[in-house]
């Protein structure tokens, strides 16, 4: 199972897990909750997919890595106890609540979630000394006396053994208790992650050449090497953060995340190759429309004649081009559509505008401190608050007193953002168009021109934008996309029928 099958197994039994009837009850026997056990290699994404699911699925999530923990602090410290048995007194030795279940509550008063995922990360790698208390909870769902509370679901991830020396397996008793779900890594789902993630385009082009490049673990001689999703994601971002600061990249740069001297070596090299492609195509003009004719009919020739790496690099260029794009259309949209709500509730007040600012600063500090939003709505609420203080700035300057005439100039000011929506809905539509007439001018109807519409059809900022504003050479190509692929299925479908 790849992680993205197992990310929707998992937000499945939850659902199941969670169910309520009329009355309000779970309707899953909590004793037939079975915890779910992902088994894969390191650096395949099993936890960024526990912070996926408990987000879309809208419930709180508390994650351990197990190796750091100790029995005392999995099942609380000892402390001494009077009670009376049988009409004697006597001292006995009880537990304080365990420092996992106390952060379980910990979250839910924090975030008012009464229901979540408690994610326990490298479980079957825990010390000697802890690993029955492991086992018990597995099986019950308790750490000592105190037991997880209702509505919270278990998840437990573990390496198998050719990847960890302290691994410990587990015994038939406790993994007839558990859901085991075996995740391998998967090239083209982790690709569809990097493009919506919009890692660097060196990374996802030279994957996409050189697939066998992706996840490596071997050891030869005694020495280990390796290479992970996590590396490669790691990478991209340092990528783009050195590229913004115009630092030089190396090849042990590269190293210092692929841990593989034929890969970080290989990289490195194709990575100097990417940016010269960049710059040699001048792929941002391309986009913008604003090469000449000749200029353009160059560039085609030129990379109709280019190797197969070209071509993909090519092609990958472009799209991280129309995603950059697509992406501050995409802010600039939510953007717009958040301050107009906001101006909307504004309107329907009797309220100044300092004090309605400073109320819904209020308000998005506490959703901050509760975690009860994620980082990119906090900044676009906090975006929003300042383009209301520069409202208000001009609304001072121009001294309206006016309630009516101040919402006009509101008004007027929200023009603003909505003209710069406007102009970058036409710049991603002009960049789609050159796009599409490059790859036709370049490669016709080949391999390339696929390449192009498949991965515009996965990435979510291309649908969003399409699906409002659409574009004439995306839904051509698209269908005739489709009815290739429909009239390959069935051909095959009469091959295997005749033979």
């Amino acid at each position: 199972m790849n992680i993205q099958e197992a990310k929707e197994e998992i937000a499945h039994t939850l659902q199941a897990y969670l169910q309520k009837g009329e009355d309000g009850e779970y309707l899953f026997p909590a004793a037939r909750q079975r915890p779910i056990l992902l088994m894969g290699p390191p650096g395949i994404g099993k936890t960024a997919i526990m912070e996926q699911v408990a987000a879309e699925c809208g419930v709180g999530l508390v994650a351990y890595t197990m190796t750091h923990h100790t029995r005392q602090s999995a099942v609380g410290l000892p402390k001494i106890v009077e009670k009376t048995y049988g009409g004697v007194p006597v001292t006995v030795t009880e537990y304080t609540m365990s420092e996992i279940i106390a952060s379980v509550y910990d979250a839910m008063e924090g975030s008012g979630k009464r229901e979540g995922i408690l994610f326990l990360d490298e479980i079957n790698c825990v010390s000697e000394t802890l690993a029955p208390t492991m086992l018990q909870f597995l099986q019950n769902k308790t750490f000592g006396s105190h037991r997880l509370p209702e509505g919270w679901v278990v998840v437990a991830a573990g390496n198998p053994p050719e990847f960890n020396k302290s691994v410990r397996d587990f015994d038939v008793v406790t993994l007839d208790r558990v859901r085991q779900i075996n995740v391998e890594a998967n090239l083209p789902v982790w690709l569809d992650y990097a493009r919506e993630k919009q890692l660097h385009g060196a990374v996802i082009s030279y994957l996409t050449v050189k697939p066998d490049r992706f996840y490596t673990v071997e050891r030869k001689n005694g020495e280990l090497s390796f290479v992970t999703a996590r590396g490669w994601e790691d990478l991209s971002r340092i990528l783009q953060s050195y590229e913004t600061l115009n630092v030089p990249i190396s090849e042990a740069l590269a190293a210092q995340y692929l841990h593989r001297e034929e890969t970080a070596r290989d990289f490195a090299a194709y990575y100097r190759l990417y940016r010269k492609y960049g710059t040699d195509y001048g792929i941002s003009k391309l986009l913008d429309g604003s090469l000449t004719a000749e200029s353009c009919r160059e560039k085609a020739t030129m990379a109709a004649g280019g190797s197969f790496d070209e071509r993909v690099s090519v092609v990958n260029l472009l799209l991280e081009g129309l995603q950059s794009r697509l992406r501050k259309y995409c802010e600039l949209d939510a953007r717009a559509v958040g301050l107009h709500s906001v101006l909307r509730r504004f309107r329907g007040l009797s309220q100044p505008l300092p004090e309605f600012i400073v109320a819904n600063e209020n308000a998005l500090n506490v959703k901050r401190e509760n975690h009860l939003i994620s980082r990119e709505d906090a900044r676009r609420e906090s975006w929003i608050l300042n383009r209301l203080r520069q409202m208000e700035a001009v609304i001072r300057e121009k001294r309206i007193h006016d309630p009516e005439e101040a919402f006009c100039c509101m008004k007027e000011q929200f023009r603003l953002d909505l003209s710069q929506r406007e102009a970058s809905v036409s710049a991603v539509g002009r960049a789609l168009e050159n796009a599409f007439r490059f790859v036709l001018d370049s490669f016709g109807q080949g391999q390339e021109l696929t390449l192009l519409v498949t991965c515009l059809t996965k990435m979510p900022d291309a649908q969003g934008y399409l699906r409002l504003h659409g574009s004439e050479a995306y839904l051509q190509y698209a269908d005739v996309l489709l009815y290739h692929r429909r009239e390959e299925a069935l051909r095959q479908a009469c091959e295997e029928f005749l033979s």
